[in-house]
């Protein structure tokens, strides 16, 4: 498993913009495929993005696409979420994923969790 740690998150307004980032420890990060879930009060955990080990391919959430996007560089063992026109609705509690192998949009895909950052939109 790997150590995840996400950073990045904060209050911003309505329209807003802002980058997520999630460092990993650990000597493969470059072959696992990773991502990104959210969880707002009193709702379950909801996919966001993933992105394949090499950065190839991404998929996203319906909610988020054309807004997100998903990135990494394996060079510095990071995996990215820039998050542009921001709703109230978008915020939660952001969390970085390592997958335990399949490139998939299930939660139950993923076996490494981050501590989580918070993302507050504003009206």
């Amino acid at each position: 498993q790997v150590q995840l740690v996400e950073s990045g998150g904060g209050l911003v307004q309505t329209g807003g913009s802002l980058r997520l980032s999630c460092a990993a420890s650990g000597r493969f990060f470059s072959s696992i495929n990773m991502g990104w879930f959210r969880q707002a009060p009193g709702k379950e955990r909801e996919f966001v993005a993933t992105i394949t080990a090499d950065g190839v391919t991404t998929a996203y959430g319906g909610s988020v696409k054309g807004r997100f996007a998903i990135s990494r560089d394996n060079g510095k063992n990071t995996v990215y979420l820039q998050m542009n026109s921001l709703k109230p609705e978008d915020t939660a509690v952001y969390y970085c994923a390592a997958s335990g192998g399949v490139f998939s949009t299930r939660r139950t895909a993923y076996n490494s969790w981050g501590q989580g950052t918070q993302v507050t939109v504003s009206s």
